[in-house]
């Protein structure tokens, strides 16, 4: 264990994941992320629990969360959060941000996030890869092989790009995807990490009337294994970015 808390063992990439509240666990990310080699610590600082210093671990993964990513009235850890992803982003460490991390990088690295002038994203949705996510390290990986799919449940969206990022995916509604900034340090805007439970918990607390997420939560059901294509190559290929196994290409 090291002084920031994060566990090691010898010869494995040690990862960290920021996990904001209790509803946005880690889900399928853990076991995958574990899988292919990482040492995976979750660190919870809505908890109180202190954040790494980025030359303390190999690669970092922040997570999604019901506020936005300036609501730091609410939410006195999110300047914490930020601080360490624009450090992240300068030190060029293996960086994904999902769903609110997502946000919160944009922020960070000086893009906007605001409410979706198109409304809610919800459900399952193509991954609406952009032409240079071709050669990209990370989302690469997931284009050539037919549509990808995956997991959206958010309210807000980037609505700047931070300067100089590259932008990878971009949604059905024409809102901001993925993205790429630095080297190392990509946001998601979907879920690759959540599995029905997680979805249906969602449906649950969200205070709409009963079956209003039905469709929704049938659509999680009968493309499982389309959305697990997705979210495993995307932690496998993470970790291997994180672990250096995954290399640019020529």
């Amino acid at each position: 264990m090291t002084a920031s808390g994060i566990a090691t063992t010898a010869g494995t990439p040690r990862l960290a994941v920021v996990q904001h509240e209790d509803g946005c666990p880690p889900g399928r990310f853990e076991g995958w992320l574990g899988e292919a080699g990482a040492t995976v610590s979750v660190l919870r600082p809505d908890r109180g629990e202190a954040l790494p210093a980025p030359g303390s671990i190999d690669g970092l993964v922040v997570l999604g969360g019901s506020m936005s990513a300036t609501d730091d009235d609410r939410c006195p850890w999110l300047p914490a959060v930020r601080s360490l992803l624009g450090e992240a982003v300068g030190a060029r460490l293996p960086t994904l941000g999902v769903c609110l991390g997502h946000q919160l990088l944009a922020v960070a690295a000086g893009g906007a996030v605001a409410p979706n002038p198109a409304g809610r994203q919800l459900g399952v949705r193509p991954v609406g890869l952009r032409p240079p996510a071709q050669d990209d390290l990370l989302l690469g990986p997931l284009a050539g092989d037919g549509e990808r799919l995956s997991v959206h449940w958010n309210r807000d969206v980037v609505v700047e790009a931070p300067p100089g990022a590259v932008v990878l995916a971009v949604s059905p509604d024409g809102a901001l995807q993925a993205f790429r900034v630095g080297e190392r340090a990509w946001g998601v805007q979907f879920h690759p990490e959540v599995d029905g439970s997680i979805v249906r918990s969602w449906a649950e607390r969200d205070g709409t009337p009963p079956g209003h997420h039905a469709a929704t939560l049938d659509g999680v059901r009968r493309r499982a294994g389309d959305l697990e294509a997705t979210g495993r190559a995307l932690a496998t290929t993470f970790a291997g970015i994180v672990a250096g196994t995954v290399s640019p290409r020529p």
